[in-house]
């Protein structure tokens, strides 16, 4: 029987985009635990139209090699670029998103309305995934930050971001710290009073819409179920956002990924 090729974006840990006869399912258990190269921790791809194509991306090669091993066993990668993958893909050709736990359980993700907006006075925590990975705090709703992170004047941006919202009350953790100097900080490997001083310094600053946190997103040591709303895929001109389903709903459907999240 005839394997299917897929084309997925790896878009965590790292940048790649490859070929693979592994549905995203195998896929998963095999970037965790079925590859002969050692990780251990999550990974999140995105399914791509497979027709689609790019003078950048050499896709049509890397299918030459898309072949089944001697022994007909399907093939799990061929690799066709591990740079400036995201700002080469047309959004219209993003599919499934998949997230999968260190253990090698995946939920698919379907794409949705474009987040919350925007909430006068709510700062929020996005933690920067491809290509740049940064912690920052903003004030602006998931579409606005999308823009400002992706605009050509932005010194510390991309073209194409992707990029995710961390579940921290600041109002709460502000109260907590207050009483409580030993509190542990939301957020790992950034310290407590380093974050209140981010907040503060932010809400005195009208001017100003964002706060660098972290050079290095800790995203890796956050559970996903510590990521509210879900995934945004941003432009200057599009954007793409595939939203978390309850943790009920996984529960229910997913349980063993929602054990493990």
């Amino acid at each position: 029987m005839p394997h299917t090729n897929h084309l997925y974006a790896i878009v965590f840990p790292s940048t790649a985009l490859v070929g693979s006869q592994l549905d995203p399912v195998e896929f998963g258990k095999h970037f965790i635990s079925g590859s002969s190269k050692y990780y251990a921790g999550k990974l999140i791809f995105i399914e791509i139209d497979p027709a689609y194509r790019h003078p950048f991306l050499k896709i049509e090669e890397m299918l030459k090699g898309l072949t089944p091993h001697e022994d007909g066993s399907p093939r799990a990668t061929k690799y066709v670029s591990t740079y400036r993958v995201l700002e080469h893909i047309d959004f219209d050709a993003l599919m499934d998103l998949y997230i999968t736990t260190p253990e090698g359980f995946t939920l698919s993700l379907k794409t949705g309305p474009q987040g919350p907006e925007r909430q006068p006075g709510l700062i929020r925590v996005y933690a920067e995934i491809n290509p740049v990975s940064m912690m920052l705090l903003s004030d602006l709703s998931f579409s606005e930050f999308g823009r400002y992170i992706t605009h050509p004047d932005t010194r510390v941006g991309a073209p194409v971001m992707m990029f995710t919202q961390v579940d921290v009350d600041v109002d709460e953790f502000l109260k907590e710290f207050e009483s409580n100097p030993l509190l542990p900080s939301p957020i790992p490997d950034i310290h407590p009073s380093v974050l209140k001083k981010s907040i503060l310094e932010l809400r005195k600053m009208k001017d100003k819409h964002t706060k660098g946190l972290s050079p290095a997103s800790p995203l890796g040591k956050i559970s996903f179920k510590h990521l509210r709303h879900g995934f945004m895929f941003s432009s200057q001109t599009k954007c793409k956002f595939y939203p978390m389903p309850e943790l009920k709903s996984i529960e229910e459907t997913n349980y063993k990924f929602w054990k493990y999240m």
